[in-house]
Formats: C-alpha cells, sequence, structure tokens
C-alpha cells in the first residue's frame, strides 16, 4: 500500500483540493493512521462508519480489516475520487452532512463504532449529535483540537473543565489517547491535534434526567466568572433569594463557581430545582 504521504500528494497533483471552510486537512502520517486503525476496531464483524474520510487515507486501512466501512462524506467533489481509489473495497460511500445522519439508517438496532477527523468549526455540534445516538454506538474514536480533547477529558477545577466536560462525560467515559503536530497534515494546521476515545456508557448513579441536568449545566456556566448564585439566577430566570435556597437544600456553597461542581453535585441541584416541578 502506497504510503499516506505520497498517496495524498499524488491525489492534490491530479486536482483534489483541500477545502478550508469545510475544516479539510489531510492526514499524511501512517504512524498516527496506524494507531487510530488500532484504537478503532474491535472485530471485522462490528459496523464501522468513518465521518470525513476525505481522500480515503485512513477508510482504505479500515477497509482491509472489516466486513464493511460506511464513509459519511460532505463534499461533493470528493465522492468521485473515493469511488475511484475504494474500489474494490468493501466501503459504502455516503454523500451528506453527518449532523444528518442517523445510525439505525445504516446498522439498524445494532450498536457499532464511529471514526473520525472531525472539522474544528463544528466538532461539538457532531459530538453531541452522535452522543445523543448512544443506543447505537459502542465507541467513538475522534481527531478534535487538542484544546477540545482537553476539554472532554477536563475534571471539576481545571481550566478546561466547562459545559463540553459535563456533556459529554454524562454519556462517555472519554481517554485521550495521543496528541497529532501540525506536521502530519497537508495542509498543516495552526494547531496541534489529539485522539480521542469516547467509551459509551450510563453515568454511574445518575438519577435525573439528563436534558433536566444539562439545563441546570448551562445556565451554572452562562456567566462563568461570576458565582453561582448569579449564573443560575441569570441562566434560570429566577430570582436570586429562590437560587440560594435551592443550593442551601443542595448542600451547595453559593459562593462556588461552575467549573468547580462535580457531575455529582449538579445533580445535587437538578434534583432540587426540580422538586415538585413534575
Amino acid at each position: 500500500m502506497e504510503n499516506a504521504y505520497n498517496y495524498t500528494k499524488n491525489l492534490l497533483k491530479r486536482g483534489a483540493k483541500a477545502y478550508k471552510s469545510l475544516g479539510q486537512n489531510f492526514l499524511i502520517d501512517d504512524q498516527a493512521i496506524e494507531m487510530i486503525a488500532s484504537a478503532t476496531i474491535q472485530d471485522e464483524k462490528t459496523p464501522l462508519v468513518e465521518i470525513g474520510p476525505g481522500l480515503g487515507v485512513l477508510t482504505r486501512v479500515l477497509a482491509t480489516r472489516v466486513q464493511k466501512v460506511w464513509a459519511v462524506e460532505l463534499d461533493k467533489e470528493k465522492i468521485a475520487l473515493l469511488t475511484s481509489q475504494l474500489q474494490g473495497l468493501p466501503v459504502e460511500i455516503i454523500n451528506m452532512d453527518a449532523l444528518e445522519l442517523d445510525l439505525k439508517d445504516l446498522w439498524g438496532e445494532n450498536k457499532g463504532v464511529l471514526v473520525g477527523n472531525l472539522p474544528y468549526y463544528i466538532t461539538s455540534p457532531l459530538l453531541m449529535h452522535f452522543l445523543n445516538q448512544r443506543e447505537s454506538l459502542i465507541y467513538m474514536v475522534v481527531m478534535v483540537q487538542k484544546e477540545v480533547a482537553d476539554r472532554l477529558i477536563a475534571q471539576p477545577g481545571k481550566k478546561d473543565y466547562g459545559i463540553l466536560s459535563v456533556a459529554t462525560q454524562i454519556y462517555a467515559q472519554p481517554e485521550k489517547l495521543f496528541e497529532v503536530p501540525p506536521d502530519s497534515f497537508l495542509p498543516a494546521p495552526k494547531v496541534t491535534s489529539a485522539v480521542v476515545r469516547l467509551t459509551l456508557r450510563p453515568y454511574p448513579g445518575l438519577e435525573v434526567e439528563e436534558e433536566k441536568l444539562l439545563r441546570i449545566v448551562k445556565a451554572s456556566f452562562s456567566q462563568r466568572r461570576k458565582t453561582l448564585v448569579n449564573s443560575l439566577a441569570g441562566g434560570l430566570k429566577m430570582e436570586k433569594k429562590r437560587v440560594k435556597e435551592i443550593l442551601n437544600h443542595a448542600g451547595i456553597e453559593e459562593q462556588r463557581r461552575g467549573e468547580t461542581l462535580s457531575i455529582e453535585e449538579f445533580q445535587k441541584i437538578t434534583k432540587e430545582f426540580f422538586r415538585n416541578k413534575d
């Protein structure tokens, strides 16, 4: 198999383009490709979908190790190229926006695996789109901007801890596998990337509905530099007096800030807020 750098350079010489508007940076690092493939493939029979195959440099590796790969690509110009380059391999190429993809349309009630180099400009929406389809997934292996990876795995009290951290960790166990430097891509981005595995699982000890919990989390981070009582009052459009009562009943100090709260503490606030509201 031709190495990733030569494969990509040849396709670029033949007219393939990397569109900045679509966040396209093509991976040319064979070691990184092998590490992603190894982290992704559970066994050859597990359904596998790749988001944003680009020129197919990872797709062609995955397709030699599984029974079938669904490759979802938004860029119409890449479809003909992928069809040609991946001819003879068990790949079904789908031209669509991944934000509209329903995994059950691919593999029904089964559970599968998702892999992809997620465009920086829509990383969070894509992650949430697929976390909301957790019943169809075993895990996801995604390449994202390093700062996003740090947010996904951040713990309370850390500067990277925020809504995305909590929203992700409610649904999955995130693990940062390795970083990928800019020179591993053509064209080289201005940022370092990182590969993260998100193993889907019910959050241990979750006693409230996820949607209600996330409402409280978003309100708690709505005014990040302000105290919890101020953030919640503004985010929930409530009087501070009532917010103070809720925090007191939940056993949470009102002068704390949202970024210091654990998921368990957010649960306590959620329980108090929604008590007698159902």
